[in-house]
């Protein structure tokens, strides 16, 4: 038989214990829970599976029912320690009803202690993404956040900074936080403690993202004395401050390019940040993503931090491993985004043999490093000497590839198709690859889903498979997509997709004319499904695919050529407006150009109709809109329409 003390301990009698009615049995279960799950990780699982959040809500209500400060107090630690660093806690402690009671007692509480706790509480739990966002914009609730921010105490200035670094969202909370003041004790708040100084920083950077107003307010708040104390602040002893003060900085330069940026202050930020990589824990993890953010979009940011090391130091840390997934996540994604725009980084990150790396975090468990993988992949494979060298085309990449296209999280999947997109451009033979490997099986799979973004880039993927491709390659894809669904996919109710699928024809007919071939089998259903769309679409970029379809038709045979032209003229009976007349007269440059080209085409000198077709398209009015044309502001219609009128003086038709 179990002793009673040995029972006791039992963590089911425990949970029993905090159901207790009396205070001091409660008060000491409370006690026991919190010094057993602090920092244990596996000890908050295990007592949250057993059901003991729940309980820990219910002493917490019952404690402020009777008025027991002391149990407040504890419950209010077990429930913000519950919530500290664990989503599964987080979550059962919102699902227990903890986050009303909490904030009810930390807005109307009269003992400091309790008000206290319960603030450290409710701080642990907006560390989480999963805490509710608060609402801002009522001037009632500005008012409580400026009070919380006001507070003598640590917790209450913490709590409300953290409310705000997950709750302002929008431009409008941004300025009603700053017409409140808020940016104002914000920025007082710098020169608190460690912690507080740190709340700040995060607040101001979520305040001022995207808000040029804001930023703008930020750099001049004091004469520029708040911007120079967070430059300091990022050569601070700790590594937490130096990393949030750079996150400061890079949201204030994101939001505000124009503002005059110290290219020496842009490298040591950078170098910062590649300092704190070697950091343990937190700030570790969050480094690559603040590089990520700094980097993203600027070819000479990016160039400074190539020069500075970045692409060694990120993949150097990749090797060390085993990293935290969030941390490998970070560090794909930073390296992308330099990637993105020069191919210095890319060769020298290629050199590095990266892509063993990407193929092993394919088959990471966390779905947020497959997802980063695939983003890595998709930006190296953007040079295009590498795709020409066949570099990517291989069972190592295309197998993992394939498979994540059958993954639970529809993240990944996109991410994958966004990756073989790219990577099925390369300008090799050995596209079969991804035939051998059932990838177009499963694209084609996609390509039907319900989920419009799904199939926008399965369809994409398709498409670039297609590009320059041998023509038993195209007639195998083709095979399995089957000119039904291919006709579907033209109509498809978003234009993005129409745009795509109208691009996998354009590549599919584009070579020889036995690839124009393709399109009239079954009817000619391909054929008439894009005139028929251009025909009624009003989207530009849509139409421009339609025409560049029917040019590269219009380059093949008489057949070929007839056919086209039966889809740009009203028929006899057909009172509708010429298409083509329409495109012709576009304020799009690149309809005009498609337009033009298909005129070129039809009219080419050497073909036996060439002369029959140029009557009829005079007869449109399509040679007087041409006419008009030779002073096109755009340099590839100018030129299109050139050519054009040259070749309708080849049959002396000087008048057209």
């Amino acid at each position: 038989m179990p002793t009673p003390s040995a029972t006791s301990s039992r963590p089911e009698d425990l949970i029993l214990r905090l159901r207790s009615q009396e205070t001091e049995v409660k008060f000491k279960a409370l006690r026991e829970l919190k010094n057993q799950i602090i920092g244990n990780r596996t000890k908050k699982l295990s007592y949250v599976k057993l059901g003991a959040v729940p309980a820990v809500v219910s002493a917490l209500s019952s404690s402020a029912d009777s008025g027991d400060f002391a149990g407040l107090v504890q419950a209010s630690a077990v429930i913000g320690s519950f919530a500290c660093g664990l989503e599964a806690g987080v979550r059962a402690v919102l699902d227990a009803g903890a986050f009303s009671l909490l904030f009810r007692l930390v807005s109307h509480h009269s003992d400091h202690k309790v008000v206290d706790a319960v603030a450290r509480s409710l701080k642990m739990i907006y560390q989480s993404k999963l805490a509710p966002k608060y609402d801002i914009v009522p001037k009632e609730n500005v008012d409580f956040l400026l009070s919380l921010l006001n507070s003598e105490s640590e917790n209450l200035t913490g709590l409300g900074a953290s409310i705000i670094t997950h709750s302002c969202q929008t431009t409008t909370e941004q300025k009603a936080l700053c017409e409140a003041g808020a940016l104002k004790k914000l920025l007082n708040l710098l020169e608190g403690s460690l912690n507080q100084r740190d709340a700040s920083l995060e607040s101001l950077a979520s305040i001022i993202r995207s808000n040029p107003d804001v930023s703008s307010e930020f750099i001049e708040a004091d004469g520029g004395r708040a911007f120079r104390t967070i430059c300091e602040l990022t050569k601070d002893r700790y590594p937490r401050t130096r990393l949030l003060a750079s996150m400061c900085l890079i949201s204030m330069w994101n939001t505000s390019p124009s503002y005059p940026q110290d290219a020496g202050l842009r490298t040591k930020l950078t170098l910062v940040l590649l300092e704190l990589l070697d950091e343990p824990g937190q700030v570790g993890d969050e480094a690559p993503f603040a590089l990520s953010s700094l980097v993203a979009g600027k070819e000479d940011l990016q160039k400074l931090a190539f020069e500075a090391g970045f692409v060694d130091k990120l993949s150097n840390h990749l090797r060390k491993g085993p990293l935290q997934a969030k941390r490998v996540q970070g560090i794909f994604l930073a390296l992308a985004d330099v990637c993105s725009k020069l191919e210095s980084c890319r060769s020298r990150l290629l050199s590095l043999e990266i892509l063993k790396l990407i193929a092993e975090a394919l088959t990471h468990e966390s779905s947020e490093v497959r997802v980063a993988a695939c983003i890595c992949l998709q930006s190296v494979s953007r040079s295009v000497k590498s795709l020409s060298a066949g570099l990517f085309m291989n069972e190592m990449l295309v197998i993992p590839l394939v498979q994540l296209l059958n993954d639970a999280s529809p993240a990944v999947q996109v991410a994958a198709l966004r990756a073989i997109s790219n990577i099925v451009v390369e300008f090799t033979t050995r596209k079969s690859t991804v035939v051998r490997c059932g990838g177009v099986k499963q694209l084609v799979h996609l390509a039907k889903s319900m989920d419009p973004t799904i199939r926008l880039n399965a369809v994409w993927a398709l498409r670039n498979l297609v590009f320059q491709a041998e023509n038993r390659c195209k007639e195998e894809v083709l095979l399995e997509l089957t000119q039904s669904t291919l006709s579907s996919l033209i109509c498809d109710p978003e234009p993005p997709v129409q745009q795509q699928a109208l691009g996998f024809v354009r590549n599919l007919v584009e070579g020889s004319v036995d690839s124009i071939g393709f399109i009239f089998t079954e009817d000619a259903i391909i054929l008439h499904t894009v005139g028929r769309l251009l025909r009624s679409t009003t989207k530009d970029e849509v139409c421009v695919q339609g025409m560049y379809v029917l040019g590269n038709v219009a380059s093949g045979n008489e057949f070929h050529k007839e056919s086209v032209l039966q889809q740009l003229l009203p028929s006899a009976d057909n009172n509708d407006q010429c298409v083509l007349l329409k495109f012709l007269r576009s304020s799009d440059n690149g309809l005009r150009t498609a337009a033009a080209w298909a005129v070129v085409n039809l009219t080419f000198p050497s073909s036996p109709g060439a002369y029959s077709r140029l009557i009829k398209l005079r007869n449109a009015g399509v040679y007087s809109q041409i006419k008009n044309m030779v002073s096109d502001p755009c340099l590839d219609v100018k030129l299109r329409v050139k050519t054009a009128l040259v070749q309708s003086m080849t049959f002396g038709d000087s008048s057209s």
